[in-house]
């Protein structure tokens, strides 16, 4: 997975939720290795130590379990709360 498409992912989770907030984007899951070696570039920030590091306002967690992919509220459950509105693009 690209960060462009992530991004793709990210947009179309939010469009097919049609408003359902457990079908919002939720958390992102990155394995380590991927992380370090494309989706590092994301850009993503951590503003406070509560927020955890997110990328257009979704948590994104970084692990050498994870799978890299993009889950919806429902299936993050608390792991990827507090939950945001998700960020355009331009504004990562």
């Amino acid at each position: 997975m690209t960060p462009n498409d992530l991004d793709d992912a990210l947009d179309a989770m939010q469009l097919a939720a049609a408003g359902n907030p457990d079908l919002m984007p939720g958390l992102i899951t990155v394995e380590s290795n991927h992380w370090i070696h494309v989706l590092g570039a994301i850009g993503a920030t951590c503003a406070r130590l509560d927020d955890g590091l997110r990328h257009r306002d979704v948590q994104v967690h970084v692990g050498a379990a994870q799978e890299t992919k993009v889950l919806t509220r429902t299936e993050a459950g608390d792991r990827g709360a507090p939950y945001r509105k998700l960020a355009p693009r331009d504004q990562k």
